[in-house]
């Protein structure tokens, strides 16, 4: 069977505020019409965040709106969800956060195969200078490739 994703949303700034060092694929614990609200598109990840608390990962401030067909049973937009992965996973991600300034970022939620799913990082804080270096070598990488197609007309 063919393994089909369909990306729901993505943290844009990521990226550009972090330096992602790992990976990892984790399901969600979801209630209610929140698979129906994701279906319709209607997730956010901006401002949100995962922490390892009690042996498992909850992820913190992700919005998904409320659902639009639901009733008065429609779930909480801001609630704390839990995240799925692996005994030995959650042990690993512990102790990267415990390392200095290392955090856990929410990059992307998708649909796998029917499930969604959450792919977060381990990521270092970028510095001011660091996100200039960042845009710096982007805008030299543009000009380069610009550059070979108008020679190679």
């Amino acid at each position: 069977m063919k393994n089909s994703e369909k990306i729901i949303c993505q943290n844009k700034t990521a990226r550009r505020n972090y330096f992602i060092e790992d990976t990892y694929e984790a399901g969600i614990a979801l209630v209610g019409t929140e698979v129906k609200a994701l279906r319709e598109g209607k997730g956010n990840f901006k401002d949100s965040y995962a922490r390892v608390k009690d042996g498992e990962v909850y992820l913190y401030d992700m919005h998904i709106s409320p659902y639009s067909h639901g009733n008065i049973a429609n779930h909480d937009p801001l609630r704390v969800r839990k995240l799925l992965l692996h005994s030995r996973e959650i042990k690993k991600l512990y102790g990267k956060t415990r390392e200095k300034g290392l955090a856990l970022i929410p990059l992307k939620a998708y649909f796998k195969n029917g499930k969604v799913k959450i792919e977060i990082g381990t990521g270092k804080g970028k510095k001011l200078h660091d996100k200039r270096q960042t845009l710096k070598t982007k805008m030299d990488k543009r000009d380069m490739e610009r550059e070979f197609r108008r020679k190679h007309r």
